[in-house]
């Protein structure tokens, strides 16, 4: 079977990571085997640069090298981890891929559109989503959950940046969405956990032609919970912008 590469965009405290987990939970009950994993990381090279990018530790070298480090990691994750699981006919689950460098440092970096256009085609190397779901949230309310979720830890590197600027990032997720209907897909953030949980589940299915495998067992009803972003990101393989 042909695996299946979704990814989850949108602005902080969207809730991309709490999704995926659920969107999981559903096509694994079809026997689907799944993989979950993140950006910047989701491959050992991949996660050595996470801490250098999101702690701050680049910022001061320009967002050139930003962008130039997101490229270098996404790289290596598509090669060590994405296209490996696709071509074993998994469906791959990744929070963030190339439409965050496109926002965060195409459009709020200001960086001409040519380079980062060069710099996606050289990471992704053919690697385009099968589909991408963009949790559109008012950027006020998506921060102010980012804060509570990190409790008294401090802010990372983009979520400690301008309400101004996070406004114009999901300006720009939106307009990727209208440029390219038929791989994304916008989904309001702004409602219960589950009622998106189940609009992202019907997307998936739908758009993917996603099925019951073969003699796998009827879905049983599962109850949703709430995960914590800890226990998130400790279920996210090889640790998951």
């Amino acid at each position: 079977m042909k695996g299946r590469f979704i990814t989850f965009e949108g602005g902080e405290g969207a809730g991309k990571s709490t999704q995926i987990q659920y969107l999981a939970e559903a096509l694994r009950a079809l026997g689907h085997d799944v993989v979950m994993t993140r950006e910047p990381g989701g491959s050992p090279g991949a996660e050595a640069v996470r801490h250098v990018l999101l702690s701050g530790a680049a910022e001061e070298f320009g967002v050139r090298i930003e962008a130039i480090l997101f490229a270098a990691a996404r790289s290596d994750h598509v090669e060590e981890l994405i296209r490996p699981a696709v071509e074993a006919g998994k469906i791959v689950l990744c929070d963030r891929f190339m439409d965050s460098s496109r926002v965060y440092q195409g459009v709020t970096g200001n960086l001409e559109p040519e380079f980062v256009t060069a710099l996606e085609r050289v990471a992704i190397n053919g690697m385009v989503p099968d589909l991408t779901i963009i949790l559109d949230l008012p950027a006020e309310v998506g921060l102010a959950r980012a804060a509570a979720r990190a409790g008294s830890g401090n802010p990372d590197r983009y979520e400690k940046e301008a309400l101004s600027i996070h406004e114009k990032r999901r300006e720009a997720f939106l307009e990727i969405a209208q440029k390219e209907p038929e791989r994304c897909k916008v989904v309001d953030a702004n409602q219960p956990a589950d009622s998106i949980a189940q609009t992202i589940e019907k997307l998936a299915i739908e758009q993917l032609a996603l099925s019951r495998l073969p003699d796998e067992p009827p879905r049983k009803k599962r109850t949703r919970k709430r995960s914590s972003a800890k226990a998130a990101s400790s279920d996210i393989t090889a640790e998951p912008q």
